[in-house]
């Protein structure tokens, strides 16, 4: 799998992850939420960050299941899913992953079926070549 680059901005919210927590950076300033990470708010260029904790629960926004051709180290997990979430306590603030049926699942452990915008999701962390990624499992009802 690809892992993401993790930059100066982003640092933070990896290490984060690796504790099993989602965080999001916000304006120490004027309170906005941001992401993905960056060293100044766009809203009032402040360079005063905090990360907030957030309860790991969204609603899918978008998704897409990819099709060929793929990367290689995708194709055989096809066909999986590509969602975007909307964070719960951060309706503006939409994180990509994936689905599964469990942390752990592979990529296509969800029958792209049960797919709906708007459906409830909770994070969920897995450790990929020493890396927590977040993914996402569809809550019951």
């Amino acid at each position: 799998m690809l892992n993401p680059v993790i930059d100066e901005d982003g640092a933070p919210f990896w290490e984060f992850t690796a504790r099993g927590e989602l965080r999001v950076q916000g304006c120490a300033d004027c309170g906005e939420l941001r992401f993905p990470p960056r060293p100044c708010c766009p809203h009032c260029q402040s360079f005063a960050t905090e990360w907030r904790l957030m309860s790991g629960r969204g609603r899918i926004w978008s998704y897409v299941l990819p099709h060929p051709p793929l990367l290689p180290d995708y194709a055989e997990q096809a066909p999986y899913n590509a969602v975007l979430v909307e964070l719960a306590d951060a309706p503006r603030i939409r994180l990509a992953g994936n689905v599964v049926a469990a942390p752990d699942a592979r990529l296509d452990s969800v029958d792209p079926a049960r797919l709906r915008i708007g459906a409830a999701v909770r994070i969920a962390f897995t450790e990929i070549d020493g890396l927590a990624v977040p993914r996402w499992l569809l809550e019951r009802g």
